[in-house]
């Protein structure tokens, strides 16, 4: 709270704005007192950013990439022919990338090591044709961008009021171009070359006569990072041009909204697009989206906590504070980031006009500008904090809104958990390929269709192809399931052996000896059908459970069930504390993992009442079985790895939800050759970022148990590492991979060895979605060509089966590798892993050992709060 205070302190010293253009820049009241210097608001969205710096810095980043690359400029990159067919006098922008020599974002990190330098395609699997949700952009021949720097005199540090000063000049340019404050792209010469060309304009705050220098700095090569820039621009006008609106650098169509009124819910459908430098060629990425929103209002929440009297202040604040709304007057969305409950409608601001300066309040601006009457003249105000981006651009730091006109978007924890409301919105957003492929290729003709389209494209001379980007996939041979007594089977083509697994022993089946079954007394039946339910799954797993010792609580309260649990471990020792539960109330939850993980450490289960009544209680028993099996120490099944001496790392971050500053970074490892048995460990770190600087002495702590098992150390080690951003790649790459590395020196030193390590970034919320022959493509498909990073050593793979909607595919980028394994022995190894996650008899998304380490990741942060004790290390107890 105190910082919400400190907020308001800021905002009420905020000087008022020189223009008041409507609510993006509604300043927060401000006293008499207040300084009297002026801030402007946006007047244009800001362009590309760059200048002469920028273009030193991308030649730097090229001759580093040619070293590291064996220099591959001559490849094309200069004319000729390339075999690809440009004899109508158009052709792909960026044709070749690394493999022509081109440009990349300076920024960005070249992790495509010299034993991938030629091809970094894997070669096993059934070779498939894959239809991909890319429209390749192409531009006329000789095609650039020019660059030209402009300084202003005396100096205007204002980005919009500099394009403001610039805007009456700019008809006189000819051709297509973009300020973006600092620097003009153009695709015509604005002067001869080696002149520059001077300009004046008056500032009518102060009528100074402002001297514009406007010089030549470059040429954006194709291929160069400022292009794609650029690029995005441009098709944001295309998509304005279509009657879209935007809201947050995505494109909805109000008018095509869908109502789902029995849950007061509105999904806006719409296109997410960007524009990147692929392997070969430039390509534009389209998705279709949705915007939900509900049909409440941020009034609406504020008096149903209100009526309920008691700290409403406090509840509202906690329950708006982070949440996204939308005011419909200008379809723009807000981040809510305080509450002024000094303030209300009637509060007045300064706005200026053509006469001046006039005190005006809220409801007469709103009354004047959008002819908006507001019911409600007591209501707080809503506090909105502008990005820096947008204060640059001349908003103010903060704006403040009325509840009243703020609609809520996104869903609830309740909402999410409520199974009628979330299978109505699937039947709309849940999409099926077939439909996918068709709104896709719609989306391209309409884009196509459109004359203000076409315009915009030929002023910049490019082009867009109508049809979707096609390239060769592979499917990977699939895995077969090892169980014990040297029983295996097949996955199946939905890689789904759930019903195999039922009827065979489980790979290692851990000896039962003791454990506690706890429940109130009320649950005195349902504790018996459990009981009866695990005997029957565990007889046909040949994992048997002998009688518990029953603990009964005369009341479910989560004293109740601390008290007893701690009392039981001390008299019994148990293998394992099984726990029923009447529902899932966080608190006790909590409580009980606890007193389990922390306290008393003994791995435990907890069972919902309801899922022992449940319809299917027999397919829930099982998984309850092997869930305890591995908890204890078993593992159910396996896959074979050929590669000797493996030692496989899953690492994830979860932010403790109640401060957003904390962070626990857990990470998980493989110990012997069958995954049966791991070493996990959770830090905390307070950055609140994806990033942790203990990953090394983790990593160091799972190798010497490795050595401890297997009397001796790993010889390969594969890190998949969840939970990071392109922004944050070098980071990773440069202190993550290095500490890791200087973790492990002495160790291998001593064993004249070093250490060979894979890294791989794990990313799952992609924009590119894979069709094969309009379905979703089979599991164990690997994309890892056309439509990949240039720069990078990187694919994409399917490892599930969907029955519901369009599959996703995983991106792995790996950042570092010495590990001698080949292309095709990551992406196998890669793809087996997805079957090792022992909570379910299928593929999952990502490598198990990633899986469990979100698993473990997140029950830190959500019900534990610290690090877990160092006696359940060694056991899967978080699944």
């Amino acid at each position: 709270m105190a910082g919400r205070g400190r907020a308001r302190g800021r905002a009420r010293a905020q000087p008022p704005p020189a223009v008041q253009p409507g609510p993006a820049s509604l300043p927060r009241p401000t006293s008499s007192s207040s300084a009297s210097s002026s801030s402007v608001p946006a007047v244009g969205r800001s362009a590309a950013r760059g200048g002469a710096s920028a273009a030193e810095a991308v030649t730097h980043q090229l001759q580093r990439v040619a070293l590291q690359a064996g220099d591959a400029s001559s490849s094309g990159a200069n004319g000729g022919s390339n075999g690809n067919g440009n004899g109508n006098g158009v052709q792909p922008i960026g044709r070749g990338s690394i493999r022509g020599g081109k440009y990349t974002d300076p920024t960005s990190l070249f992790t495509r090591p010299a034993s991938v330098a030629d091809a970094k395609q894997g070669k096993s699997g059934q070779i498939v044709k894959i239809q991909t949700n890319f429209f390749k952009l192409t531009a006329r021949e000789n095609w650039s961008l020019l660059k030209y720097h402009v300084d202003f005199n005396p100096e205007e540090d204002r980005t919009f009021m500099r394009k403001i000063l610039l805007r009456n000049h700019t008809t006189n340019f000819g051709g297509a171009h973009l300020f973006d404050g600092t620097t003009i792209f153009s695709i015509v010469p604005l002067c001869p070359e080696g002149q520059q060309l001077e300009l004046f304009s008056t500032r009518q705050s102060d009528n100074a006569n402002i001297r514009i220098t406007i010089k030549k700095v470059g040429t954006c090569e194709p291929g160069d990072f400022q292009n794609f820039q650029v690029f995005n621009i441009i098709m944001r006008e295309c998509m304005r041009s279509l009657k879209l609106q935007e809201i947050r650098r995505n494109h909805y169509d109000p008018g095509a909204k869908i109502e789902i009124r029995e849950y007061s819910l509105e999904l806006w459908p719409g296109y997410v697009t960007s524009i990147g430098q692929y392997e070969n060629d430039v390509l534009l990425n389209a998705e279709i989206n949705f915007k939900v929103l509900r049909m409440d209002t941020a009034y609406q929440l504020f008096r149903q906590i209100a009526e309920r009297g008691r700290d409403f202040k406090t509840e509202f604040q906690e329950k708006i504070v982070g949440c996204v709304v939308l005011t419909k007057y200008n379809n723009k969305t807000y981040k809510i980031t305080d509450v002024d409950f000094h303030q209300s409608p009637e509060s007045r601001f300064p706005k200026k006009t053509k006469d001046g300066t006039v005190q005006i309040s809220y409801l007469e601006y709103y009354q004047q500008v959008y002819n908006v009457r507001i019911q409600d003249r007591g209501q707080p105000l809503l506090v909105s904090k502008s990005s820096a981006r947008q204060i640059r651009s001349g908003q103010a730091e903060f704006v403040n809104l009325i509840p009243e006109l703020c609609v809520m978007t996104g869903l609830t924890d309740e909402m999410r958990s409520n199974y009628q409301l979330m299978r109505e919105q699937a039947k709309h957003t849940s999409i099926a390929p077939s439909d996918r492929i068709k709104r896709l290729l719609s989306f391209g003709e309409r884009l196509l269709r459109s004359e203000e389209t076409k315009t915009t494209l030929r002023r910049w001379g490019m082009n867009l192809a109508p049809q979707l980007v096609e390239v060769n996939g592979r499917i990977l041979p699939s895995e077969n399931i090892l169980m014990a007594n040297n029983v295996s089977y097949g996955s199946g083509p939905e890689v789904d052996w759930t019903k195999n697994l039922r009827n065979n022993q489980m790979l290692v089946s851990v000896e039962l000896k003791s454990w506690l079954l706890v429940y109130p007394v009320r649950l005195e039946n349902q504790a018996k059908d459990l009981f009866r339910l695990l005997q029957q799954v565990g007889s046909s797993l040949r994992f048997n459970f002998p009688n518990p010792t029953r603990i009964v609580l005369q009341n479910d309260t989560a004293g109740a069930y601390m008290s007893e649990i701690d009392k039981g471990i001390n008299q019994h020792n148990p293998q394992l504390v099984l726990t029923l539960v009447p529902n899932n109330r966080s608190d006790r939850y909590s409580a009980i993992k606890k007193k389990c993980i922390v306290e008393k450490p003994v791995p435990s289960q907890v069972v919902l009442s309801k899922s022992v009544m449940a319809k299917g209680n027999m397919s829930i028993a099982t998984k309850i079985a092997i869930q305890i099996n591995c908890k204890i120490g078993g593992a159910p099944w396996s896959v074979a790895v050929p590669v000797q001496g493996l030692m496989v790392v899953g690492f994830d971050v979860c932010h403790d939800p109640r401060d957003k500053r904390r962070s626990y970074g857990a990470m998980v490892a493989t110990l012997d050759r069958a995954f049966s048995k791991y070493y996990s460990c959770v830090k905390h770190h307070s950055a609140g970022e994806e990033l942790s600087s203990n990953f090394g002495q983790s990593i160091r702590g799972a190798v010497e148990n490795f050595y401890q098992l297997n009397n001796e150390l790993p010889r390969k080690i594969v890190i998949y590492r969840d939970g990071v951003g392109d922004g944050n790649l070098k980071y990773v790459h440069e202190h993550e991979v290095g500490d890791i590395q200087n973790s492990l020196k002495d160790l291998y030193a001593k064993a004249n060895a070093e250490p060979k390590i894979a890294f791989i970034i794990v990313t799952k919320r992609i924009n590119i979605r894979l069709f094969a022959n309009e379905r979703n493509p089979s599991p164990g498909t690997v994309v890892d060509d056309v439509i990949t990073n240039p720069f990078r050593y990187d694919f994409f793979l399917v490892s599930q089966s969907v029955r519901q909607g369009t599959v996703s595919p995983t991106h792995y980028n790996v950042i570092h590798d010495n590990s001698e394994l080949q292309p095709e022995h990551i992406q196998r190894l890669t793809y087996k892993l997805t079957h090792m996650y022992f909570n379910w008899s299928g593929t999952v998304r990502v490598p198990a050992p990633c899986q469990y380490a979100h698993k473990l990741a997140f029950l830190t942060a959500q019900s534990i709060g610290v690090e877990h004790s160092s006696h359940l290390k060694n056991f899967l107890y978080f699944l």
